[in-house]
C-alpha cells in the first residue's frame, strides 16, 4: 500500500465534508460512504453519498454521483485536474470510472480489503495499461470513516 505521503489542512476539510456525506448516508441507512469532488482550483464540484436504495439504482454510489455531478458542472466528462475525497476505498466500478474521468488523485480515508479496487484487491487506478493513471493516497481520517462504517454494518446484523 501507498503511505500517506503527506496531510494538507484542504485534506482535512475534504475529508470532514466527505465523512459529513457519510453520516447523511448512515441516517438514510445507506452504506455510509460520502465523497467530494475537488477541481484543480480547489473548488468543491460535488458532495454526494451512497445513495442505491433512495434511487434504485446499484451505480449510485457516492463516487458515481460525484463525478457525475463534476462533469455536469464542467460541461466536460474529462475531470483533468480534479481530486476525489471518499470516506472508503472505490470499488472496481467507481474505480475505473475514475480512469475514464481522467481524475488527478483519489484520496480515501479507509481500505476495503473485500473490494477496494485502488490498492487493496485491485489496483486499477495505478494499472499502466489504461491510457491513465491517478495518483492515490489513503489514511485520512480513516479511524472515523472505519468507526462509522462497523456501526452501520452492527446495526444492520442486529435487526
Amino acid at each position: 500500500m501507498n503511505p500517506l505521503h503527506f496531510i494538507e489542512e484542504e485534506d482535512l476539510y475534504f475529508m470532514e465534508k466527505a465523512l459529513a456525506q457519510a453520516q447523511l448516508a448512515f441516517e438514510e441507512e445507506e452504506v455510509p460512504v460520502g465523497a467530494v469532488l475537488v477541481s484543480p482550483k480547489g473548488e468543491i464540484l460535488a458532495e454526494t453519498r451512497n445513495q442505491i436504495l433512495k434511487l434504485g439504482d446499484p451505480t449510485a454510489h457516492a463516487e458515481i454521483l460525484a463525478l457525475r455531478k463534476g462533469a455536469q458542472k464542467l460541461g466536460n466528462y474529462r475531470l483533468l485536474g480534479c481530486r476525489l475525497y471518499v470516506t472508503l476505498e472505490p470499488c472496481a466500478m467507481c474505480a475505473y470510472a475514475c480512469v475514464l474521468a481522467r481524475l488527478e488523485e483519489i484520496i480515501y480515508a479507509t481500505s476495503d480489503p473485500k473490494t477496494g479496487a485502488c490498492q487493496s484487491l485491485y489496483q486499477i487506478p495505478l494499472d499502466q495499461r489504461f491510457n491513465h493513471q491517478i495518483k492515490i493516497r489513503q489514511g485520512i481520517l480513516e479511524k472515523e470513516a472505519m468507526e462509522l462504517l462497523k456501526k452501520f454494518f452492527q446495526m444492520r446484523r442486529q435487526k
